[in-house]
């Protein structure tokens, strides 16, 4: 019974992790400092990532990989106290403003609201 339970056991591990793995690291490399880090990871299926930070917590970096339709994509990236901010060819841009909008804009740029002071009304000073 247990040599049974043994072979179920080595067959369902051998099941469980197909021949090799896609994702071996070529390269990695880590510089940890006191004034911030340096990291950069490699894989053999074309992933790259390497960022850098400082003391204050502010990251840069940037990844790329080739995605299945063989397009080559780069995303670098900025995190800091503005938040994670992103660039790259392959994200979405807004649409433009339409002409009419933006005039609009420049137009209410160009005259602020000022807000009137209220008057005293005739009825108000005869008392």
């Amino acid at each position: 019974m247990f040599k049974i339970l043994m072979i179920c056991a080595i067959v369902g591990l051998a099941a469980a992790f197909p021949e090799g793995t896609p994702d071996e690291v070529i390269l990695r490399s880590e510089d940890v400092r006191p004034d911030g880090f340096e990291s950069k990871l490699e894989l053999t299926n074309g992933i790259i990532e390497q960022r850098s930070g400082d003391e204050h917590g502010n990251v840069k970096g940037s990844y790329s990989f080739v995605a299945p339709d063989g397009e080559h994509v780069l995303i670098t990236y900025v995190a800091d106290e503005n938040g994670y901010q992103p660039s790259g060819a392959v994200l979405p841009t807004p649409p433009p403003i339409p002409v009419e909008i933006q005039k609009a804009l420049e137009w209410i740029a160009l005259h602020p609201y000022v807000e009137k002071e209220e008057t005293e009304t005739e009825e108000e000073k005869e008392e």
